[in-house]
């Protein structure tokens, strides 16, 4: 009765305050600014003629040409179904991982599918520019051979789950500014970043040579430490004193819906770009076992920090994923199934450790304020694991990856398939590929932190535009029309309010004794 009576003043209070804002207003509420608007529509109406004048379907594949038939349908049985699980991972599996904010989880679903498609479409073009062809698809265009004078960028279904994986990275990044920034930020820095990632990964992949089949440092590692830098620049005391920041059971139980998603899906998406054949089986099943393994270390290690000794729903929701990033740049390497057992458990524990002591000295000493955590699932684990990608490339020999492959032609070897600079006519070591790993992981680094600064400084000045108060972080209010309809209470304890205010107005006693026996 007593609650009944405090939800009946304050829903009193929300109604009168509500009245009041709209006849002070005399229209219904907005944003400060529409530049969100205008910006969506500009830039679809650049990436439309874009995609107008340069991309096409790939002759090789999605045109038909003689081999057309045979390339694209092992595309199709190949990587098409890998695509589909990573797709689900983007959109379901991220998506539905950051509802647990008990008043932004419209927002974070609905932000996460804008962010992701406008990811998918400069990645295409960027990625596309560095990549083009003639109007003969086997030649490069520029190339002394090459005849045409027009550009273009060939698209097929590798293209597209190339895509996919560049949008993990913006998302990984949205995660750490979770609820502070406005549609208007996220679409500056979405664009920044697919364009920094795709440079990234090229100097990484072609000009060092570095090998991820997971992508645990180009997309993991990247995006985790890009965000980081720019939720610095943003900083506002208001961030970690929000009470709209924390979790409800029924978010909390829709986040842990996008975490099994996540897990369910993972070794696709870190098999994704492995090597067809034993290369490809053996990213799936490390990942798999380590998955498994830093379920069992993440749930114990949750209720050994924590002082009730249950289990933390935030630690169950992240931590329990952390095996498929640390494994990642390792995935096709002969790791081992033991070895895949004992990284997913240091990275379980490593996640864990990291929820309970290390994300709050980031805000305390550092003032970065992380909204889903992503330096420990994402930040922390990436770089354990991009650093076991270099103990494992210095260690590859041909006694552990070709111990069966007596007689094959040196090109079909597994030890230059996985690593293409240890062949013969490369000339490289495996000390030197390990040097490699290093440096991808270092320039990484320093793409991510340096690109995460000045994107974070071009977000504060977009803010001006759409400037976010206390009120407005974590709120869906401020991205999602008509949320006070949607939260309007039941009519069933509409009634039982109606009911109690009779009682406390009329004082009817048996009006009372029936709602108490009611309730």
């Amino acid at each position: 009765l007593i609650l009944l009576d405090s939800l009946l003043q304050e829903g009193s209070q929300k109604q009168t305050e509500s009245g009041a804002e709209n006849m002070s207003n005399g229209r219904v509420k907005t944003m400060r600014s529409s530049s969100h608007i205008y910006a969506i529509i500009f830039l679809q109406i650049i990436i439309v003629v874009l995609f107008a004048l340069f991309v096409r379907y790939d002759p090789k594949t999605a045109q038909r040409s003689p081999n057309s038939v045979k390339g694209g349908d092992g595309q199709m049985k190949d990587t098409y179904p890998i695509f589909q699980d990573v797709h689900v991972m983007i959109f379901l599996g991220f998506g539905f991982l950051m509802t647990f904010l008990k008043k932004y989880g419209l927002s974070a679903v609905s932000l996460n599918l804008m962010c992701s498609a406008l990811a998918i479409e400069v990645f295409t073009l960027v990625y596309g520019f560095f990549h083009l062809h003639c109007e003969n698809p086997e030649l490069e265009f520029g190339s002394p051979s090459c005849p045409s004078a027009w550009p273009y960028i060939d698209v097929n279904v590798v293209t597209i789950i190339s895509a996919d994986f560049a949008t993990a990275a913006v998302l990984i990044s949205f995660g750490v500014v979770l609820g502070v920034t406005s549609p208007l930020q996220l679409i500056v820095m979405t664009v920044i970043e697919t364009i920094i990632f795709v440079v990234n990964e090229i100097i990484g992949r072609d000009f060092i040579g570095a090998v991820d089949a997971g992508d645990t440092i180009f997309v993991h590692m990247f995006g985790a430490y890009f965000g980081l830098a720019v939720v610095r620049v943003l900083y506002n005391p208001e961030h970690s004193k929000s009470d709209k920041e924390g979790s409800s059971y029924s978010s909390d139980l829709f986040s842990m819906v996008g975490t099994i998603f996540l897990w369910m899906f993972w070794p696709s998406f870190n098999g994704g770009a492995a090597a067809s054949g034993d290369a490809q089986q053996r990213a799936v099943i490390n990942t798999y076992y380590s998955l498994c393994s830093c379920v069992l270390a993440a749930f114990a290690f949750s209720a050994l920090v924590t002082p009730s000794k249950k289990f933390n729903t935030e630690h169950l929701q992240n931590a329990t994923l952390a095996g498929g990033v640390a494994v990642g740049a390792c995935a096709d390497m002969m790791l081992t199934p033991g070895g895949s057992l004992f990284i997913g458990s240091l990275a379980g524990i490593l996640s864990v450790c990291g929820f309970q002591y290390i994300q709050p000295t980031l805000l305390k000493t550092f003032k970065i304020h992380d909204s889903c955590g992503v330096h420990n699932l994402h930040g922390m684990p990436g770089l354990f694991g991009g650093l076991l990608s270099v103990l494992l490339a210095g260690i590859a020999s041909p006694g552990s990856y070709d111990k069966f492959s007596e007689g094959m032609d040196e090109k079909d070897k597994s030890l230059t398939e996985i690593f293409p600079a240890l062949a013969l006519e490369a000339g490289g070591s495996a000390p030197g590929q390990a040097l490699s790993q290093l440096a991808a992981i270092i320039v990484t680094l320093v793409f991510a932190i340096v690109g995460g600064l000045l994107t974070g400084f071009i977000m504060l000045l977009v803010g001006k535009m759409e400037r976010m108060e206390g009120k407005d972080f974590y709120n869906d209010d401020w991205n999602i029309d008509e949320m006070e309809a949607k939260e309007e209470m039941p009519e069933e304890l509409q009634g039982l309010m109606e009911d109690w205010k009779n009682i406390k107005f009329n004082g009817n006693p048996e009006t009372r004794n029936n709602l108490v026996e009611f309730i």
